[in-house]
């Protein structure tokens, strides 16, 4: 008995807590400057149901919160768009969550389109941006289980195509040339969404390229001299979609800006947030949609 007794006054017992499902996106990346690439989409990481993560990647483990336990949401904007071609487009900002007893969850914002004549490629990030019709090279590189690559511009002085941003779930360019990567559906919240896509370059061929599905930014379309069709589009906010590329001495579309999304049992809620993050339910569980950086308490 007295084995039993010392054995039971050393063990360790692990701290309470509950299983925590998430979404974080990143905010996407702006679109380039003159006859431009779209911008990539941010970062996508997804614990949910088995669902696909960005890049190509299988679900992640959900998070253990530990009861008492604060954790920090950041949520990072999405990228402007290039204002003259000395620069691309800017990278979109990260999202997070992070806590002192978890492995924080950090998404890569995404890369800006390339713009003329300087920064043809387009920027690496959680997806890649797409570049200036002249690169007919790789575009901007996604980040390892988070999104895909941006297309390539087709080199063309008829149809000046640059290349489409990468979205979460395929690269740009995929579905044609110009046209954003796709982004991802998720259930989290309860019914399906898709966000993360890249936005479509631009183009003078009289016809604007599809953005990818999920809030992809429109690339601009015009034919020279000067008839201007139409305009470039930003990423939908709070999707972490990229903005659309701009044409002939126009900046591009801005990126969406980010989401970080829990999913908690509805028994082990604690109702204690701060950042004013939405609140919904369904079925048997809690979600919270931040839209802005705050914090939740376990």
């Amino acid at each position: 008995m007295s084995g039993i007794h010392l054995n039971l006054l050393g063990s360790t017992f692990a701290p309470a807590g509950y299983n925590t499902d998430f979404l974080v996106i990143a905010g996407g990346g702006g679109g380039g400057h003159d006859d431009a690439g779209g911008g990539g989409s941010g970062g996508y990481r997804n614990s949910y149901n088995s669902e696909t993560s960005g890049g190509g990647a299988g679900s992640e483990s959900s998070l253990k919160f530990i009861i008492g336990t604060s954790y920090t949401i950041t949520i990072g904007s999405g990228g402007a768009g290039a204002t003259n071609g000395s620069a691309r487009g800017t990278q979109g900002n990260t999202c997070s969550i992070s806590g002192s007893d978890i492995t924080d969850i950090t998404t890569v914002g995404g890369g800006g389109g390339g713009s003329r004549p300087s920064e043809t490629q387009g920027g690496s990030g959680g997806s890649g941006g797409g570049n200036n019709y002249l690169n007919t090279g790789s575009g901007g590189s996604g980040t390892s289980n988070q999104g895909f690559a941006g297309g390539a511009g087709n080199g063309s002085t008829s149809t000046f195509l640059a290349g489409g941003g990468g979205g979460a779930s395929e690269a740009g360019n995929t579905d044609s040339q110009g046209f954003g990567g796709d982004g991802l559906a998720s259930s989290i919240t309860g019914s399906s969404v898709t966000r993360a896509g890249g936005g479509s370059g631009a183009t003078r061929t009289g016809t604007a390229k599809d953005a990818g599905t999920g809030g992809g930014g429109v690339g601009r379309v015009y034919s020279f001299p000067a008839n201007i069709i139409s305009e470039a589009t930003s990423g939908t906010v709070n999707t972490g979609s990229g903005g659309g590329g701009g044409s002939h001495v126009n900046g591009g579309g801005a990126g969406g800006s980010g989401v970080v999304i829990l999913r908690m049992p509805t028994a082990s809620y604690s109702g204690t947030t701060s950042g004013s993050p939405t609140v919904t339910t369904s079925g048997s569980d809690t979600i919270l949609t931040y839209t802005g950086s705050g914090s939740y308490t376990a």
